[in-house]
């Protein structure tokens, strides 16, 4: 049996990676490009968040594509690196630019709601479960024009189809049913205002 040195050895590299996919997860695109745009500060304006769909608020459809581009891509990015090092590493990665996008040290753990981001984790973690989820975003958005509803829909589904496209591991199960479950938990307060019957609508013009 490893003797417990040994078992933390062998620890520290799961460790450099969860820190190193944090950080990549926590680049906050959205305000990045809103401010290099002269926009000001994305916080300031519609839901106060720093995703595209908030971006889109802005009335520059540009620039809300490319925060989703980003945010999916550097996602998929932290997983696609961490996956050269074994199953591990990638869910790790899957798990840890999540939740730096999420909750990013830079702007005091107020991030975004992790939609794209998980999107793009899911792409290089799992293509066919990122697939499933992403036509039934786009299937919820479409007919309902909540971001919101679309976006806790494709997250619930997201383990149904981790379990149906496999490989069905207790690890890719884990891995996608917590993503999900973080995704569902950021969007408590759209859950209220959709209840409520106060919840925004996608739009395609700039809110003032």
């Amino acid at each position: 049996m490893p003797s417990s040195s040994a078992a933390l050895s062998l620890s520290w590299p799961l460790l450099v990676c969860a820190a190193l996919s944090y950080v990549v997860g926590s680049i906050p695109f959205g305000l990045i490009l809103t401010r290099f745009a002269g926009l000001g500060d994305v916080r300031q304006i519609g839901s106060g968040n720093i995703g595209a769909t908030n971006v889109l608020r802005t009335g520059r459809k540009g620039l809300a594509a490319a925060t989703l581009i980003l945010d999916a891509g550097k996602g998929a990015l932290a997983v696609a690196v961490a996956r050269g090092f074994g199953d591990e590493f990638a869910a790790v990665a899957a798990l840890a630019a999540v939740v730096g996008h999420l909750f990013p040290v830079w702007l005091g753990f107020k991030g975004g709601k992790g939609v794209a981001t998980s999107a793009g984790v899911l792409l290089a973690y799992n293509p066919l479960v990122a697939l499933a989820t992403i036509a039934m975003w786009l299937a919820m958005a479409l007919l309902f024009r909540y971001s919101s509803l679309a976006a806790l829909t494709a997250a619930v589904l997201a383990p149904l189809w981790a379990w149906l496209f496999g490989p069905r591991t207790a690890l890719t199960i884990a891995i996608v049913g917590a993503i999900a479950l973080l995704v569902v938990l950021r969007h408590a307060s759209n859950i209220g205002r959709l209840m409520r019957g106060a919840e925004s609508k996608i739009r395609l013009g700039r809110e003032r």
